[in-house]
């Protein structure tokens, strides 16, 4: 057995648990999932959920759509093919890495899903309005969302100026922050905090966390009001 010396995955705190990032967006009658994580199904088995209509991604890195089997149990309960909305580079890694979900001749019980050309513009799930937002991993476009009041941006580094322009108003602002010290494709918690105020953003909430940035309390004592540590299970109620 190898001990692990990390504060972070030693400590207690379930704050300091940290799984990988996804969202779910949820209103009365439509409920939306960002990325299909490795952990998606203990997601999904934690939080109860009992109905999803659809799935977005944001890119193909691994952490974020390795989980994508395990609809399955949806398709099987909800008795519909899953709806899933990805970009042409998503696509291309869906396709290769389950490439059994969209063979020609399918084994029973697999995967039943839509796949679907993302919009390049705000279109509607359900009752829920999507709004693409485009954002650079380093040299890979990921794509970010509002939903109302509400936007979401994972593993960026970059924002164009335009693109900028489909945040402001928002009233929350989920952003990555990796760590402190520079990365090559993600934003620092400086940075991260910079770009918030930059954008007047009333409420800003910080994921996409590594070990690296340290615990949760003690980085939560050095943010200002409006700043805070996103953390696995956190509801947010939007009016």
């Amino acid at each position: 057995m190898i001990a692990c010396p990390c504060e972070v995955c030693s400590s207690t705190d379930k704050k300091d648990k940290r799984l990988r990032s996804s969202i779910m967006v949820q209103s009365e009658t439509t409920t939306i999932v960002v990325d299909t994580t490795p952990d998606f199904r203990y997601q999904m088995l934690r939080e109860e959920v009992k109905n999803l209509d659809a799935i977005v991604y944001t890119h193909p890195h691994k952490d974020h759509v390795a989980g994508l089997d395990d609809i399955r149990a949806f398709n099987y309960f909800n008795r519909r093919a899953m709806n899933i909305y990805a970009n042409e580079i998503t696509q291309r890694t869906l396709k290769n890495e389950f490439y059994y979900v969209f063979a020609e001749h399918k084994y029973p019980g697999i995967p039943d899903v839509n796949l679907m050309d993302m919009p390049a513009e705000r279109f509607l799930i359900g009752d829920i309005p999507v709004e693409p937002i485009t954002v650079w991993h380093l040299q890979m476009p990921v794509l970010g969302f509002r939903f109302g009041k509400f936007t979401y941006i994972t593993d960026a580094n970059k924002i164009d100026e335009d693109e900028k322009e489909k945040i402001n108003g928002s009233e929350y602002l989920v952003l990555n922050a990796l760590r402190h010290k520079k990365h090559i494709s993600h934003f620092t918690l400086d940075e991260a905090n910079a770009l918030a105020n930059e954008l007047e953003i009333p409420k800003a909430l910080f994921t996409h966390i590594s070990h690296q940035l340290g615990r949760h309390q003690e980085v939560m004592a050095t943010l200002p009001n409006g700043r805070s540590l996103a953390f696995d299970g956190l509801k947010i109620f939007i009016p």
